[in-house]
């Protein structure tokens, strides 16, 4: 039985092959920048980690008697930016305020005004054609 897309999924009236496509196309893209947006928190967690290791062996250089290079790593690396006058929090909060934002609020309106807030259309869309093919 092929598949008919529910009234969440439909195209609205109205709308063209275009607008579905481009509707459809801004969405995928965003998919893309969410999973951006996941390897930057990663970025953020993984530098955070490390530097808490950076750190730890700070106090274990002290405690074996190796001034010199726990003083070098705590001078030169613990507590260093990662970019210029930014740690990672900052980096994850400019891109989540700035870009991220933008893009998100971007589709949501594009979404709104040519599919009727309606998530998806494209890819149900290609569903029931694919279905449908598969019935032949």
């Amino acid at each position: 039985m092929a598949y008919t897309p529910d009234q969440d999924h439909r195209r609205p009236d109205g709308a063209d092959d275009r607008a579905v496509r481009a509707a459809g196309m801004l969405s995928e893209a965003l998919e893309t920048v969410e999973r951006a947006r996941g390897h930057l928190y990663s970025f953020h967690q993984l530098t955070g980690s490390a530097h808490a290791t950076a750190d730890e062996v700070v106090q274990l250089l002290r405690e074996a008697g190796h001034e010199d290079m726990a003083q070098r790593l705590a001078a030169d690396l613990v507590g260093r930016d990662v970019l210029a006058g930014r740690w990672t929090f900052q980096i994850v909060e400019e891109y989540d305020d700035g870009y991220y934002t933008t893009f998100r609020d971007l589709e949501r309106q594009v979404r709104d005004r040519l599919m009727g807030g309606r998530r998806h259309v494209y890819e149900a869309e290609l569903k029931q054609r694919s279905q449908e093919a598969g019935e032949a």
